[in-house]
């Protein structure tokens, strides 16, 4: 399957470059990857381009949006700016968050569970956070969702349920619209 993946990053040279490494050592590459520099300021920029330098499957594109936090709305137009520099030519397109650190197996499990059952639309692992030392996971919604950091759409359910929304829980509605369309949402819950 071939996977295009989307990053929006503001201010993320924390975390980017451990998210970046996760991703060029996956058992499954992705074909297209673009990070979407939101108007940094931290050395962001830097980081993007010595990997956009290094894999020719990696690109980047600046944006400049508001300075105000707007829940929702700032991250998704980030991402469909992203997407509009794809061709058609993808299985699954994700929309990834910056501070993520996936384990080498993450696209190819994701692939095999979309191959599995040619309903499933929505699928991801699950978010961990260290805390005192520990990996635990983020409890912020059930182990059934998958959550808007780590989404992964089949791209017929993407159209289908006409993209993602500019809104604060966009990452619901989306499972929602989903369901309602008659596609399944998995968590593979072995993906931390």
């Amino acid at each position: 399957m071939d996977f295009y993946i989307v990053i929006p990053a503001h201010n993320e040279e924390k975390f980017l470059k451990q998210t970046l490494d996760s991703l060029v050592n996956q058992s499954l590459l992705p074909k297209q990857l673009v990070i979407v520099n939101d108007d940094s300021t931290d050395d962001t920029p830097n980081i993007i381009n010595a990997f956009v330098k290094q894999y020719d499957w990696i690109t980047s594109i600046s944006i400049s949006s508001s300075k105000e936090h707007i829940p929702g709305s700032k991250v998704v137009n980030a991402f469909y700016k992203g997407l509009e520099t794809f061709d058609e030519n993808y299985d699954i397109v994700c929309k990834f968050d910056a501070d993520l650190i996936f384990p080498n197996n993450y696209l190819e499990s994701i692939s095999k569970l979309f191959k599995s059952d040619n309903t499933i639309g929505i699928a991801g692992g699950l978010p961990y956070i260290k805390q005192k030392g520990n990996w635990v996971f983020e409890k912020v919604a059930s182990k059934n969702h998958v959550r808007g950091p780590l989404k992964a759409y089949r791209k017929a359910c993407f159209e289908k349920i006409g993209g993602i929304k500019s809104s604060i829980g966009w990452d619901t509605l989306d499972v929602l619209m989903a369901e309602y369309h008659g596609w399944k949402i998995e968590t593979e819950k072995s993906l931390h």
